[in-house]
């Protein structure tokens, strides 16, 4: 039988990159077959130091009790009223922000988040008029792709490439054309994540200020993804610094501290994008889930949660990183594979400019081999279909174990090179 949907149905049942990646992400998950080589989800690590962690967190929480609050009550639409506290004590104390309670909003994980905030600022406005989430760089987060109630919300630029020695290379924001991408185009608000997935790539300083005076100028927001970023987990291996204003909406996330099944996402903006976020929440969810904030209070009051993060998930995941150089070089050295330089998150960002099918060919050759990987272009979001170099490029998540990374490395040199 053939369902008549709604507009809204049709959009949001179409089959997408996002759904593609965690069916297959699900499927390997729950497979007893050990020859399946999962390098395509964004699954973060279990680290056996961090989730002993959260282990004892949930069990001083059921000694003394407390379990009951996380299971039993609804929070309020904007979420847990003590983690938002301990979450303004600990921001203030430790960057000299001036936050308070209406400065932050929790919700049920990152794509929550994006979803009610790039539906509040972009698509059709009430004056009839159309506004577009601007991606100042691509690759971008897969995730994003389809969040819009409306079709063609995104725009994005094309980045500049800068090669670097040792097979490696960097994207960076074109600026001129960013500008002129703002004249041309009717821009609600800005979104980059910083460090980037797919590439790991972290933009600087300098950079982001940038972004945020272009915001400031043009009267729209700025929305920092900041996932994979500090305090937590803090997977960034290059200088920078983390910084907001009223003008930023800086969105965090639990799930790469290892506990990417309580979908707990935190948005810190100004008071009337908290008061919106909160309205919206009330209507969609009635309230976001108890259960994250209630297990990490704790951790936050005592700022344990920044020594989990700087000492052990940044450790691990940087050591993976170096781990994934190596064994790039080793298999593809001397190749014409190139390699986006790792400045932070999981994720190896390959490049194959000499590649003779598209990087959805390969994906499907791999897949039949049950190996999993993520096609480049699905990354490059609001932007043209017809730039080669988007079809050239893969997306690895590096946070397996080596002996599964080597052997998932090879059978793609294998399948581009023999």
């Amino acid at each position: 039988m053939n369902q008549d949907y709604s507009k809204f149905g049709e959009k949001f049942t179409r089959y997408s990159g996002i759904t593609r990646l965690m069916d297959d992400l699900g499927r390997a998950n729950h497979s007893n077959d050990e020859n399946i080589i999962m390098l395509g989800g964004g699954n973060p690590a279990l680290i056996p130091q961090a989730h002993e962690v959260f282990v004892n967190e949930l069990k001083l929480l059921i000694d003394n009790k407390e379990v009951d609050q996380m299971l039993s009550h609804y929070d309020g639409p904007k979420g847990s009223e003590v983690f938002i506290q301990t979450l303004v004590e600990m921001f203030n104390t430790n960057y000299g922000w001036r936050l308070d309670e209406g400065n932050i909003a929790i919700t049920n994980g990152s794509q929550a988040s994006f979803f009610t905030l790039f539906n509040l600022f972009a698509g059709e406005m009430p004056d009839g008029s159309y506004k577009k989430v601007l991606l100042p760089i691509v690759p971008e987060y897969i995730g994003y792709a389809d969040q819009g109630l409306s079709e063609g919300m995104f725009v994005s630029v094309k980045p500049e490439i800068h090669e670097l020695d040792n097979q490696q290379f960097k994207y960076q924001i074109d600026f001129d054309k960013l500008t002129q991408t703002l004249k041309q185009k009717n821009i609600g608000v800005i979104c980059i994540s910083r460090p980037t997935n797919p590439t790991g790539n972290v933009i600087t300083d300098d950079e982001l200020d940038k972004l945020d005076q272009i915001a400031q100028e043009h009267n729209i927001p700025l929305i920092v993804d900041n996932a994979y970023g500090n305090p937590f987990p803090g997977a960034i291996y290059t200088d920078a610094t983390l910084s907001w204003n009223d003008n930023t909406v800086l969105c965090m996330s639990l799930s790469k501290l290892g506990l990417p099944g309580i979908r707990t996402g935190i948005v810190i903006a100004n008071h009337e994008t908290i008061e919106a976020m909160s309205r919206v929440s009330g209507i969609l969810t009635l309230a976001p889930s108890s259960v994250g904030p209630t297990l990490v209070t704790r951790l936050v009051q005592n700022q344990e949660i920044l020594h989990l993060a700087n000492n052990v998930v940044k450790t691990f995941y940087q050591d993976k990183a170096e781990t994934a150089k190596a064994i790039f070089y080793e298999i593809f050295g001397g190749t014409s594979a190139k390699l986006h330089k790792l400045e932070g998150a999981f994720f190896m960002w390959i490049w194959f400019p000499d590649l003779k099918i598209t990087s959805e060919e390969l994906y499907q050759q791999l897949r039949a081999k049950d190996v999993y990987i993520i096609p480049g272009h699905n990354f490059f979001i609001g932007m043209d279909d017809n730039w080669t170099h988007q079809h050239r490029c893969i997306r690895i998540n590096y946070a397996k174990d080596e002996v599964t990374l080597r052997k998932g490395l090879e059978l793609i040199y294998n399948e581009i090179f023999l």
